[in-house]
């Protein structure tokens, strides 16, 4: 077996701990009706997606998401709606993230959107203050990728962004479908539950 030098984590899930159930609430709560048929688990529905893959800036989101509440929504009001995925930012988890940067490179590869990562990538995210980019090496999101996963273009992007070897990678994500396409690229790979600790599980391919 290849010598370990990358890890790529997913955020939502893997990282952060995540309801999706909390989600549909809180958009239903700013009126989007159909929060639930439009929000997936690990992948996303109509301008959902949209905004997700890249198709729909930010801006545009937030004025066709107003018109399907019938109703003006701000900035604020959509990302409190994402927001409402998050239930905990484990600080034990990011710092040991910085720890695994003394030895690999750590990487992020997300299916996620302009508000969520706005947020994610301020000082509000942990309680010590500081953005995620303080505890990666880089950030990979699928919306500057223009592909989700598990469509292979966004493993593409990052491998040929980072230059890394996917037999000396390990990939870690709680989607089963992003899993299957981890491992026909060649990646170790490691399937957590959401929320769960997975650090001894780590360990033990390291």
């Amino acid at each position: 077996m290849k010598q370990i030098k990358n890890i790529v984590f997913d955020f939502g899930g893997v990282i952060i701990s995540f309801d999706r159930e909390q989600a549909v609430k809180a958009f239903e709560r700013i009126g989007v009706r159909e929060a639930d048929s439009l929000l997936g688990k690990y992948h996303q529905q109509g301008i959902f997606q949209e905004v997700e893959n890249g198709n729909m800036d930010a801006e545009t989101f937030r004025c066709e998401l107003s018109k399907i509440c019938g109703k003006e929504l701000t900035y604020q009001d959509v990302e409190n709606g994402w927001k409402g995925f998050v239930t905990d930012v484990p600080q034990y988890k990011l710092d040991y993230l910085n720890e695994l940067r003394k030895k690999y490179k750590v990487y992020i590869l997300s299916n996620t959107n302009p508000y969520v990562m706005g947020w994610a990538r301020s000082n509000a995210f942990t309680s010590a203050g500081k953005p995620l980019d303080a505890y990666v090496d880089k950030i990979y999101t699928s919306y500057e990728a223009g592909s989700t996963k598990p469509d292979p273009g966004i493993f593409n992007y990052m491998i040929k962004d980072s230059k890394l070897n996917p037999a000396e990678t390990i990939f870690v994500d709680d989607g089963a479908a992003n899993i299957v396409i981890g491992k026909e690229l060649g990646f170790i790979t490691m399937q957590p539950e959401n929320g769960e600790d997975w650090r001894q599980k780590l360990e033990k391919l390291l």
